[in-house]
């Protein structure tokens, strides 16, 4: 005989009653309820909580949600593959001769009957049972129940009164009316509000948790409902997991009912419809776990912030985070820093000797619109790049190429999502336009968002003057608005920068004239000297450029090394620098006519260049870097000019 809902599933009145017995009787409690449970289809895995024992349920460990079973729960809400391995164990009875899709609709009828009285032990039972006890003893805020159990009133409403019902009433007029798709297609859109309580879950098992740890009276009621035959000797915690698991049971058995259906049941359209639209409900809770997920670890962010009012924001997003070495404009050896990259800021931050509560400490908040980002093509800091926004402009470093690449990746489509969302994105022109375009609009940022600033010891003369410095009389200081390093007569002004709050800053003389339209006096007119011509910052602008070390003592030096260069449009001359940044030459060798020969004997990185008792030595870092410089330098004093294509490029 095919077995009733009597022998396997318990009615709701009985689940009732079994509780009202065992608060009179407090010793009873009975396994009857789970032998029930061990009959039916088996659940999904119950997870961290899954525990019949009740003294470890209460005992003093942590009982919150794992993230990890969240995140396998999610994957099991959107993949099909876990579902064969779930198929429910059905052995029907010797001699039955009823259609598989009707044994299907009994089973989805009979585990139904056993949800509806789970949904009943939650929302009547434990519940209720606490939302007295908080009213009566003022032990515990009803806000922290009401929490707890989210809307399962709600829930347990609409399996009672609406979808049990009708599954009941079509399964008893199975005969005339064979089909459950137009039942379910009809309610499913309701099962969407499950998206509400797993969205809670996470939130709720923290408060369960806390609550029954801190309180005895709200630790009591929960052990007293535990220990009744009602509850099974389960923990509460099981069966809050119970709503969350239901949505995949639907579509599991209703799945299987439209696979047995004949290819010309009238069922069969209405049944795939009903499959879809629980599918979709399934997705919809995997939403909320990934919200849940999301606001989860932008709290944890938060906090090692410091839960600072002007950061914490539910709506952002973090792309990503890590360490960084920060180049200083004035120190040699960079310094240990760490960003935080949300979907419309960069957190600058450094990291707090004593981690007591905030790990980090906000340096600067650099905003995603109008930030700019790109690869520093550096030989004494590889793997650096340069953030540049409204706030401030930074030179970091990274650990390794790869790293930097996808900082730079990252930044640029957090860049790419807001100018998108504003919808202000435009092509940057090309070519040699594009770049006049784009040193127009430099000049006409200038003062609306951060300068990078040019290192100190990239330059020993002021960038405006063209006055060496010195440690007494003429010190470095920093334009706030170009970024250069001028002295202090050229930084005696003061400007108002828009970047900066429109706080006075310090300025040089031209960019205090720019920026305040006011007419100095100075001698524009004067001629540039022989040697005030800029250093080439790059291969782009000139034939070859790098150090070389200058030996010998034709040199009247301030330093070992000199940054030499044979600019593009004066190719025929070699100009040396004391720094690469300056703008006035230590020293120009006209080239033409000069002999290129090999230096000291036993050292295959120096040169010579030698002309009618002039004498000038130089060493280079490498062999190879030896070899480019003889080759450009002779080709030059033989008055050939590059350009040809087979020339190439000798920049270092």
């Amino acid at each position: 005989m095919e077995p009733t809902g009597e022998e396997h599933s318990p009615s709701v009145g009985n689940q009732v009653a079994a509780f009202e017995n065992s608060r009179r009787t407090p010793g009873a409690a009975a396994r009857a309820h789970a032998l029930e449970d061990t009959h039916h289809s088996p659940e999904l895995a119950p997870g961290p909580w899954a525990t019949p024992d009740l003294g470890e349920a209460l005992g003093p460990g942590p009982r919150t949600v794992s993230r990890q079973y969240l995140s396998s729960l999610k994957n099991k809400l959107s993949s099909r593959t876990w579902r064969k391995s779930c198929q429910p164990a059905v052995c029907p009875g010797p001699g039955t001769q009823e259609p598989e899709e009707k044994r299907i609709v009994q089973e989805l009828l009979e585990t139904e009957q056993a949800y509806v009285a789970r949904l009943h032990l939650l929302d009547q039972v434990f519940f209720q049972e606490l939302l007295r006890e908080a009213r009566s003893s003022k032990a515990f805020p009803e806000d922290v129940v009401r929490l707890v159990f989210s809307n399962i009133s709600s829930i347990h409403q609409f399996h009672a009164q609406f979808f049990l019902p009708e599954l009941q009433r079509r399964l008893d007029n199975w005969s005339a009316m064979p089909r459950i798709g137009d039942v379910i297609q009809k309610l499913a859109p309701f099962l969407k509000m499950y998206s509400e309580y797993v969205k809670n879950f996470g939130r709720a098992a923290e408060l369960l948790a806390a609550w029954t740890d801190k309180c005895p009276p709200f630790q009591e009621v929960i052990a007293r409902i535990q220990s009744s035959e009602a509850s099974g000797s389960l923990t509460l915690q099981h069966h809050m997991l119970e709503p969350v698991q239901r949505i995949p049971r639907y579509e599991l058995l209703l799945k299987e009912y439209v696979q047995k259906l004949p290819a010309q049941a009238p069922d069969r359209a209405d049944a795939q419809k009903a499959l879809d639209l629980i599918f979709s409900a399934a997705q919809h809770s995997n939403a909320a776990i990934t919200e849940m997920e999301r606001l989860q670890d932008l709290w944890d962010v938060y906090q090692r912030l410091g839960l600072e009012a002007n950061l914490v924001d539910p709506s952002n997003t973090l792309l990503r985070e890590g360490p960084v070495l920060k180049i200083s404009s004035r120190r040699s050896d960079p310094m240990e820093r760490y960003l935080f990259l949300f979907n419309n800021m960069l957190l600058y931050c450094v990291p707090r000797v004593i981690q007591v509560g905030a790990h980090f400490q906000v340096r600067t908040r650099i905003d995603v619109a109008g930030m700019k980002v790109r690869e520093l093509s550096d030989t004494e800091f590889p793997h650096s790049f340069l953030v540049s926004g409204k706030q401030r402009t930074l030179e970091l470093q990274a650990r390794s190429q790869e790293e930097m690449v996808s900082w730079i990746e990252a930044c640029q489509v957090a860049i790419d999502q807001i100018e998108k969302r504003n919808e202000t994105f435009k092509a940057v022109a090309q070519g040699s336009e594009g770049e006049a375009q784009e040193l127009e609009l430099q000049s006409e940022q200038l003062g609306l968002r951060a300068p990078q600033w040019i290192r100190d010891k990239m330059v020993t003369m002021c960038m405006r003057c063209q006055e060496s410095f010195n440690a007494l009389t003429r010190r470095r200081h920093h334009c706030r608005a170009c970024g250069y390093v001028v002295c202090a007569r050229c930084s005696d002004y003061r400007a108002q920068l828009k970047y900066d709050g429109n706080r006075p800053s310090r300025v040089c003389v031209s960019c205090y004239a720019f920026l305040t339209g006011s007419v100095l006096p100075g001698d524009k007119d004067r001629r540039p000297g022989i040697l005030e011509k800029g250093a080439s910052p790059g291969p782009e602008q000139s034939v070859i450029c790098g150090f070389l070390q200058l030996t010998g003592d034709k040199w009247s030096r301030p330093g070992p090394r000199g940054w030499c260069v044979i600019p593009r449009d004066d190719p025929l001359v070699l100009y040396v620098y004391a720094a690469p940044q300056d703008t006035r030459a230590h020293a120009s060798i006209p080239l033409l006519g000069y002999q290129v020969t090999p230096g000291p004997q036993g050292d295959p990185r120096s040169f010579e260049l030698q002309q009618s008792g002039q004498l000038y030595a130089f060493k280079a870092e490498t062999e190879e870097l030896r070899s480019r410089w003889v080759q450009a330098i002779g080709r030059a004093a033989s008055g050939r000019i590059p350009g040809e294509p087979e020339d190439g490029d000798l920049s270092d």
